[in-house]
């Protein structure tokens, strides 16, 4: 898998690289950065941290404004963020061009309705091409390798962490959407990429999985802000405290006042997740 390097600048001690490639889970050119801690000299192995975005986001959005890398050079960890969605001339969009759904809104699921079957295969391309790459071009130790993200990105970061423990050892994530299946952005982004069959939704949210008896490797770390627009409707963590609380899954659930959804507040918390990641990595 041949890898076109964008741009790089040194930061931390470290080196941040932006990276394209042709992915053959989505058919495009993807586009993702990676921060490489001082730590990453020759022979060595560190362990990899991937941050799933938002909507509407690429993988820019947390590399300009994550403010991750002074705690991954501390710790020693690798940092990658890649993009939402699949992108390019013909990949398919919402018809009316809504914010949440098509373009930047993969949701990180494998498409089965058409148009978005063939190139919107988000799922794969993070759970297997992605680690895969990682492992061929950088000094990644892929049994050490956690997962996080924010919004639309926490969805899948826990959706990914609860289905494969045993490649995901720690897990976190900022504003999460816990239970797509049962909020207005779940039932758009579910029911447009898998249909109406509810069942399949259920591999797709973190409740469901959960109370399916699917567990985490480990403790999970979630972040809120109480000022958050997007809290009652859209995200719904009390969901996912209740599911975790009757399963015995470890969630350390922090609602943080006055803090909104905004990078602002996951800025504010990254090193906290940077250090919860070190720790079990």
């Amino acid at each position: 898998m041949t890898l076109e390097t964008v741009s790089t600048s040194k930061a931390h001690g470290g080196t941040l690289g932006v990276y394209k490639h042709e992915s053959t889970s989505t058919g495009t050119g993807m586009t993702f950065s990676v921060f490489l801690p001082p730590q990453a000299v020759e022979g060595a192995k560190l362990p990899v941290l991937i941050y799933l975005s938002g909507l509407t986001c690429t993988h820019a959005n947390v590399t300009d404004k994550g403010e991750y890398r002074r705690a991954c050079a501390e710790h020693g960890i690798v940092f990658v963020a890649p993009d939402t969605s699949p992108r390019g001339e013909g990949v398919p969009d919402d018809a009316d061009g809504a914010y949440d759904f098509g373009l930047g809104a993969g949701f990180y699921v494998n498409a089965t309705q058409e148009p978005f079957a063939e190139q919107y295969r988000m799922w794969d391309y993070i759970a297997d091409e992605l680690p895969a790459l990682l492992g061929a071009n950088f000094p990644v130790d892929l049994d050490r390798m956690g997962i996080t993200g924010h919004s639309m990105g926490g969805h899948g970061a826990l959706t990914l962490g609860l289905t494969y423990p045993e490649r995901f050892k720690s897990l976190s994530a900022f504003a999460p959407i816990v239970a797509p299946g049962q909020v207005p952005w779940g039932h758009k982004a579910l029911g447009g990429y898998l249909g109406d069959d509810r069942g399949a939704w259920r591999k797709h949210d973190a409740v469901a999985l959960i109370e399916d008896g699917k567990r985490p490797a480990g403790a999970v770390l979630v972040d809120q802000g109480d000022a958050d627009g997007f809290l009652a409707e859209q995200l719904r963590p009390e969901l996912l405290d209740a599911a975790c609380n009757a399963a015995g899954v470890d969630l350390t659930l922090r609602l943080q006042p006055g803090y909104d959804h905004s990078y602002n507040f996951i800025s504010t918390f990254m090193e906290d997740h940077i250090r919860w990641h070190a720790e079990r990595l």
